[in-house]
């Protein structure tokens, strides 16, 4: 899609890759803290007003409220990690029900693996990533969530190399923040990296999502 039709047919979508862009090079610059902080937020919170409007099933209001819940997690992080990581479980919350209402009739043993491995093996990575051992059991918990998500989105019969795809990109970011407590420690790719894994994880989740369910149900497409 040309970046005309883009502006034409998915206005919020270019709306959101530009405050995406915007608040990955103003964070360095010296602009109020509070206005990157709303720059930040209005990125995914976009994708859940384009969820909302693209379709009226309850599986779009279900992604809706999940990405709503990343956005105030995406502000909530520039306050404070912990309250930032209570925020963002709204969205594993949400993305779970969501997905586990479209699980895959069978998997095949590899992508049982996945599953299983995602599930299993993420908290125990976020919990071993902290150098400070008392937040290591928080961001354990917290990757109990993440690993559930990104689990059940592989799990799913949603586009896999979209969705899926774009939930693992979203665990890879989180990891990456947790690292950046321990062994990446002042490191240059989690300054770097965190953002642009994340936020294009979410773009490929709120796009892959719309998409099929407007394949799937047509009569309940708001905009055509």
């Amino acid at each position: 899609m040309s970046r005309r039709a883009l502006a034409e047919k998915r206005p919020l979508l270019l709306l959101s890759v530009a405050a995406a862009l915007a608040f990955y090079y103003l964070r360095f610059a010296p602009f109020p803290g509070l206005f990157v902080v709303l720059i930040k937020g209005s990125a995914v919170g976009l994708l859940a007003l384009y969820a909302a409007m693209r379709h009226a099933g309850p599986d779009a209001r279900l992604l809706a409220l999940a990405l709503g819940g990343a956005a105030l997690g995406d502000m909530g992080m520039e306050l404070d990690l912990t309250v930032g990581a209570s925020l963002f479980l709204l969205f594993h919350l949400f993305a779970v029900l969501l997905f586990l209402r479209h699980r895959r009739t069978a998997l095949s043993p590899s992508q049982s693996w996945v599953v299983g491995l995602t599930f299993c093996f993420t908290p125990v990575i976020a919990w071993l990533l902290p150098a400070d051992r008392e937040l290591a059991w928080q961001v354990g918990l917290y990757g109990v969530g993440l690993g559930t998500m990104a689990a059940s989105a592989w799990a799913s019969s949603f586009p896999r190399y979209r969705v899926g795809a774009g939930a693992m990109l979203f665990l890879a970011s989180d990891l990456l923040i947790f690292a950046d407590l321990g062994p990446l420690e002042g490191h240059f790719l989690p300054r770097y990296m965190v953002w642009p894994l994340y936020y294009l994880g979410v773009l490929l989740i709120a796009t892959g999502v719309i998409d099929s369910l407007r394949k799937k149900d047509p009569q309940l497409r708001v905009v055509k």
